[in-house]
């Protein structure tokens, strides 16, 4: 039970901060994917490879925090930051 002194959130209120958290995760996907896209152009150009195993398990691991869901979240952002393999 909830006493009178208790107040309900406002469902629209949650949802426009929803609205707003997803487009802040959006513009920080969108950047992350640039950034690591030129990570991997730098590395390529120094004669080193595009994906570096260790780093990715890193990534993965870090994600494993929110459960197996976070697994594939990380793969996915992986999957964004790397392109199309074999092509730029």
């Amino acid at each position: 039970m909830t006493s009178e002194t208790e107040t309900v959130p406002d469902i629209d209120d949650l949802r426009q901060e929803i609205d707003r958290l997803d487009a802040e995760i959006l513009a920080a996907v969108k950047r992350r994917t640039e950034v690591s896209k030129m990570i991997g152009q730098a590395r390529m150009a120094s004669g080193g490879t595009r994906l570096v195993h260790s780093r990715e398990m890193k990534v993965i691991e870090r994600y494993s925090e929110l459960g197996p869901d976070g697994k594939d979240l990380a793969m996915l952002l992986l999957r964004l930051g790397r392109g199309r393999l074999g092509h730029q």
